[in-house]
């Protein structure tokens, strides 16, 4: 196992009081393995992807829970230890690759500056492995393109430049947070080819933060679907789109545009997500919820097991809980 977090909760300490971003999550993710971590804007996904590697604010704190990356726990660890998991273990990817790209610096000079914290590289080996870099990541003529600075290269080839950056040191866990936000549909699909493919090939573990439902579906082995800083269903690709449990699932599936509802409507979930510095009392999705039980709005529900890979927060698992009738677009896809 690569990444191992187990019941972590992370709260940012504001004017406004705490506000409880991560909230008793666990995860885990294996060689070669790629996870995505869906929700609407606002759910924690994003924070707790950045603090994985602690790229998190000074006001904002681990209150419990750990962070293993290859059984050592990294959840105390001091920043300049950090710096080193960073360039070594772990790569990152983000949204904005101009945000990771020194614009006024060539493509080859942050290449090398990546490559030379390696021990066993010398002056022509970074050249050699510059130009491989580039050309895994599918930029051709890499030599060439070793002198032009990011703002030679379009949205898409900066950020698979930003990729090449994060592979230079042969980490085993990526972390890709909205890699592909801010790309066309056909750039899109290439990136994420190549996300597979690394999986596949070099055995990358993947951690990809997405809102886009369609991302996860054609490129990741399991999916977290996250709500209010808290994993309310995590499963196989498989189990999340075919035999989802959740109700807050069932209304991001009912927003995805698709041919089996012949009516085409997108379904919308009603209301907004809450105040993350006043959470309400039990679920924190009762109030958009369709389905809740006057339990809900007591006490949050705890994880229950449908499979062993399929894992969901609701009390309508619960033995106890009335039967309910399944959105008809999800009985269609069990059919």
């Amino acid at each position: 196992m690569i990444l191992d977090i187990r019941g972590l909760s992370l709260s940012f300490f504001t004017h406004d009081g705490e506000v409880e971003a991560v909230r008793d999550v666990s995860l885990s993710l294996h060689k070669g393995e790629i996870v995505a971590l869906v929700g609407e804007s606002g759910c924690g996904k994003s924070t707790l992807c950045r603090s994985i590697v602690k790229l998190i604010p000074s006001y904002a704190r681990i209150k419990k829970g750990q962070i293993l990356i290859h059984d050592r726990d990294i959840t105390d660890l001091s920043e300049k230890e950090m710096r080193h998991i960073r360039g070594t273990e772990v790569g990152m990817v983000f949204q904005n690759p101009l945000t990771t790209l020194n614009p006024v610096m060539t493509v080859g000079s942050q290449l090398r500056e990546a490559l030379m914290r390696l021990p066993e590289m010398t002056k022509e080996k970074v050249e050699e492995e510059s130009i491989r870099l580039l050309e895994l990541v599918g930029i051709p003529d890499g030599k060439e393109r070793l002198s032009m600075t990011p703002g030679e290269f379009s949205g898409g080839q900066r950020q698979r430049v930003t990729l090449a950056i994060a592979l230079a040191s042969k980490p085993e866990l990526l972390l890709a947070d909205e890699p592909t936000t801010a790309l066309d549909v056909t750039v899109q699909l290439r990136l994420l080819d190549l996300f597979k493919r690394l999986a596949k090939e070099q055995g990358l573990a993947i951690l990809l933060v997405t809102h886009d439902l369609g991302v996860a579906a054609c490129l990741a082995d399991r999916v977290g679907i996250m709500y209010a800083g808290r994993m309310v269903e995590i499963g196989d690709t498989d189990e999340i789109f075919y035999d989802p449990r959740h109700p807050y699932t069932w209304g991001l599936l009912g927003a995805l545009p698709s041919a089996e509802r012949s009516d085409r409507r997108l379904i919308a979930i009603e209301g907004m997500p809450p105040d993350m510095a006043h959470l309400p009392k039990g679920d924190a999705f009762a109030d958009r919820n369709a389905y809740a039980l006057a339990i809900d709005y007591e006490k949050e529900p705890p994880m229950f097991s449908v499979s062993p890979t399929h894992m969901v927060a609701t009390w309508l698992l619960d033995p106890r809980a009335p039967k309910v009738e399944l959105p008809a677009f999800i009985k269609r896809r069990q059919s």
